[in-house]
């Protein structure tokens, strides 16, 4: 693809998605480090931030007008969906309505913790398809004290009804006489798993807090709080799936998948 003789120059696009001052955004294109549509981009390219793939080392830089990245803490017994036929209240109730973005995965009922909202349908389906394997991190209050063995199942992988869990990170944080907390990190995203995964050892989980999507985390965050994420979150996120290319970002934000906010392998309850 040759390269635009209209649009906006890259180092401006650039500076406007968040990367930095043009002068730095200059020096990136200068290094070689910025690539527009697979190739490698030069000072004075003009593109069209609604249509090129602009990437830095191989890591897409979002600029399509209009995109908005929400991260909330979702409290308990709010619907993680886009709309309830039970009008019951949702995550999207919480954030602004306009412009309008949907839930990235999802977290049951009863569960708590970070969740992204979007309307950028590539980041979504990267996030949310098992082949990109981004970590998410829970901290999960549970019936009674695990013993090591315990642990080590966890860790090594649970047999539930629809197969063995991928080896997981699970730290025993606290233990007193009838309960525990323990850290999770898994990279499935199975229905209920880590509820599943914990029932399965004879340790029911009582409360299930998200701490962490890939390395995005806040504690300043109060349940029903939400707040954008910065460029240097979003490109994080999109780092965190890692830097090849995949058909699936021909997807606009309002595909059909995401629209109907219907989960994939990767988005299910927890």
């Amino acid at each position: 693809m040759t390269a635009a003789a209209d649009g906006t120059r890259l180092q401006k696009v650039l500076a406007e998605a968040g990367v930095g001052s043009r002068r730095a955004s200059e020096e990136l294109i200068a290094a070689g480090r910025v690539t527009v549509n697979d190739e490698v981009a030069i000072l004075g390219r003009r593109v069209h931030a609604d249509v090129d793939v602009i990437n830095i080392d191989g890591i897409r830089v979002p600029t399509k007008p209009g995109l908005v990245y929400y991260l909330l803490n979702k409290p308990v017994r709010v619907v993680s969906t886009a709309h309830d036929p039970e009008g019951r209240p949702t995550v999207v109730d919480i954030v602004p309505s306009e412009p309008r973005v949907y839930p990235v995965g999802r977290l049951d009922w009863e569960t708590e913790g970070l969740m992204l909202l979007t309307n950028d349908g590539s980041l979504t389906l990267r996030l949310t398809h098992p082949r990109f394997s981004v970590e998410k991190e829970y901290l999960a209050e549970v019936d009674g004290v695990p013993t090591r063995a315990a642990l080590r199942v966890l860790r090594e992988g649970v047999e539930l009804d629809d197969g063995v869990t991928a080896p997981a990170k699970v730290q025993l944080a606290q233990g007193r006489d009838d309960s525990a907390a323990l850290t999770i990190v898994i990279h499935e995203g199975r229905n209920r798993q880590v509820r599943r995964m914990c029932d399965a050892v004879g340790h029911p989980v009582r409360r299930l807090i998200r701490t962490r999507i890939g390395q995005l985390a806040d504690r300043t965050l109060k349940p029903g709080e939400w707040r954008l994420l910065t460029s240097a979150e979003v490109r994080g996120l999109y780092a965190a799936t890692g830097t090849e290319p995949d058909p699936l970002d021909a997807a606009s934000p309002d595909s059909d998948a995401v629209a109907a906010n219907e989960p994939g392998a990767d988005e299910v309850s927890q």
